[in-house]
């Protein structure tokens, strides 16, 4: 298979002179469709800053990011429209704090995109009713962000980041600070998106029960992978 989004050499440097900083330094990855790649490392690795960079939301000091887009073609990220265009199709992703806007229900956060991609209104809610469904909150469709657990808003950022299809998910710390059984719940949930539904998934994490799930394992420090299996 040929994977569905890749890194190579990628850098990030921030500052200058004494306040230079090295987040990354020379990462190369890829994952394929239908795998769930675990990114584990210290505070301070680079984890956060690799995903941005993958998921387009900064731009590398060096190297590249390539995704394949719905013709089997790679396409570099980067700045303009049609590449603007590419990443919201093929991307979805997953903050760490849930990210969340406060003041729509939670069937209206997960609409979102598709109201972005202009969704016809019929296959907007159905898609709708099937996220919310599937990921266990049918019931809490109409609450707001701050009338859910903490477990609730990253289930709902997760059927947010994958309303639109994307076939790349990147998911940062998405069970930090949640018990072991809500762990378990989200990481059951972005499993099936990956063994249903053939989606490549980056997740970092510190959480050993999440390694465990891994198809594969990357081990950050200092900016730099150090180990794979």
């Amino acid at each position: 298979m040929s994977a569905l989004i890749r890194a190579e050499g990628l850098g990030r440097v921030f500052g200058e002179g004494h306040a230079r900083v090295v987040a990354l330094d020379g990462v190369s990855l890829e994952i394929e469709p239908g795998e769930l790649v675990v990114l584990r490392g210290p505070s301070g690795a680079g984890k956060t800053t690799l995903l941005s960079l993958l998921a387009g939301l900064d731009v590398p000091t060096a190297g590249s990011v390539r995704v394949r887009d719905e013709n089997g073609a790679e396409v570099e990220l980067g700045g303009g429209s049609d590449l603007d265009d590419l990443r919201a199709r093929r991307l979805g992703v997953v903050f760490q704090s849930g990210a969340l806007i406060p003041v729509l229900s939670a069937a209206e956060n997960i609409a979102l995109p598709l109201r972005i991609a202009r969704w016809d209104a019929r296959a907007r809610d159905e898609r709708v009713a099937e996220l919310l469904q599937r990921v266990g909150l049918a019931p809490h469709a109409e609450q707001r962000p701050d009338e859910l657990s903490g477990g609730q808003q990253q289930r709902v950022g997760i059927a947010r980041a994958v309303a639109h299809r994307p076939a790349i998910l990147l998911a940062d710390e998405p069970t930090g600070q949640l018990d072991s059984a809500t762990t378990s719940s989200i990481m059951a949930l972005i499993e099936s998106l990956v063994r249903d539904d053939g989606v490549a998934a980056l997740v970092t994490t510190h959480d050993p029960a999440v390694v465990e799930r891994a198809d594969r394992v990357l081990d950050l420090h200092d900016g730099r992978i150090v180990t794979a299996a």
